[in-house]
């Protein structure tokens, strides 16, 4: 029986939400990283919880691993394809189940904006569905939370251990160094990728930004692998944001890119890229290919066409440092247009037999999930799974997926607690 709302029981539950706020972010100060899933346990019993549990999304995005502390109890690892709390963290969304007599388990996704971090688990008591005041006052605790991970794993490992579930390579570990957040959206664009492999990828990487009204996005595909193919991506990164960040226009700072890999590694070495930039007012995008695989464009969940333009050679190849020599394409998009960014690791991806996963069947693929209106992260990691199951989880070479979203519309579409 829910209890009748009044003036009295509202300040009750307006103090008990301010004390759980004052816990959290009073003792965040000076706590140490690992003290945070214990302070959150805290908090939350201020709101009435009796357990707090978080789960971190590990780097393949397969499972949500415990964070424990001294004297918490165990945990098991959570499939994200196979558990509630799995199904919270794919759709961005609140999940509230009856445990047992007279108590509730609440999942809520931990997001950063639209980054899924992974889940808070709340067990409170209760026989009804919670209220929806009180699962709102503990999304955003959960949010307050996801915060926390991010500032505080900058000073320690303890979450990076719980999101490996093996070791990493140390060409992956550069380039996950190397990486922005996987996903940024505002309700004017969405920029989603992922890596994979996500503990071996060696030349691939990606990098965005969003500028008053230009959003950045690039894609890079070194030659080769391991250690040499991750040092050439991270100094075309690395040229790229300076370029960016100086304010050079877009050939120039794709020719900056090409002279810096030229000097540095010489014609042998090279990258391939697309490097552009979309108009988030009137939607147009503009871009260079050096070599790379055409951008697909979107619309209505379907493939309208490969964005071709007149080609340039891979970046490091030397002599190109004359903008004329990156020509500049342009495309108009249309409100809700995607964007769909890869390397030619996901085109050549091949089964045993020697079938490729091939673009139609990407295309089809994408079009497929992006109708089923899963949030844009969630479409990506179901494509990254997809490119991995065709070639019985291992690839042969790295394969990096973007996804650039133009005035995609509310915050619930793009990927906000429900």
């Amino acid at each position: 029986m829910s209890v009748p709302v009044t003036s009295e029981t509202a300040r009750a539950d307006a103090a008990r939400y301010a004390a759980a706020l004052h816990e959290l972010l009073d003792s965040s100060h000076l706590m140490a990283p690992a003290e945070l899933p214990a302070l959150a346990v805290r908090a939350a019993a201020h709101l009435g919880a009796t357990e707090t549990v978080l789960y971190l999304v590990d780097y393949a995005q397969s499972v949500l691993t415990p964070l424990t502390y001294p004297g918490s109890a165990p945990r098991e690892v959570l499939s994200v394809d196979g558990s509630i709390a799995g199904r919270a963290f794919q759709r961005v969304e609140s999940h509230d189940l009856a445990v047992d007599e007279g108590q509730r388990r609440l999942w809520l996704p931990l997001l950063d904006g639209v980054e899924r971090l992974g889940v808070l688990e709340i067990i409170a008591p209760g026989s009804d569905p919670l209220p929806a005041g009180l699962i709102e006052q503990y999304g955003q605790l959960a949010h307050l939370v996801a915060e926390l991970v991010l500032s505080n794993g900058q000073y320690t490992d303890v979450y990076e251990w719980a999101r490996r579930r093996r070791a990493m390579t140390l060409p992956a570990e550069m380039q996950h160094g190397l990486l922005p957040p996987l996903t940024f959206g505002t309700h004017r664009v969405v920029l989603s990728g992922l890596l994979a492999p996500a503990y071996e990828v060696g030349g691939d990487a990606f990098d965005y930004a969003l500028n008053g009204n230009i959003a950045h996005v690039a894609v890079f595909d070194a030659v080769g692998h391991g250690l040499q193919a991750s040092l050439l991506a991270n100094l075309a990164v690395s040229c790229y944001r300076n370029g960016r960040r100086a304010g050079l226009p877009l050939p120039l700072r794709v020719a900056a890119i090409d002279e810096a890999l030229a000097d540095g590694f010489g014609p042998e070495r090279y990258v391939t890229a697309v490097v552009g930039e979309l108009d988030i007012d009137t939607g147009v995008f503009r871009w260079v290919n050096a070599g790379h695989p055409d951008p697909m464009l979107l619309r209505g969940g379907q493939l309208v066409k490969e964005l071709s333009c007149e080609p340039a050679l891979p970046l490091g190849m030397g002599g190109l440092a004359h903008s004329a020599e990156f020509p500049v394409s342009e495309e108009s998009l249309q409100p809700g247009d995607r964007l769909l960014l890869v390397t030619d690791g996901v085109d050549e991806a091949r089964t045993e037999d020697g079938s490729f996963f091939g673009r139609d069947r990407l295309a089809e693929f994408a079009a497929k999930e992006l109708a089923s209106g899963l949030p844009t992260p969630e479409v990506m990691r179901r494509l990254q799974a997809a490119i991995l199951r065709y070639q019985t989880g291992q690839l042969q070479d790295d394969a990096t997926t973007v996804f650039l979203e133009w005035l995609t519309g509310s915050a619930d579409e793009l990927g906000s607690p429900a």
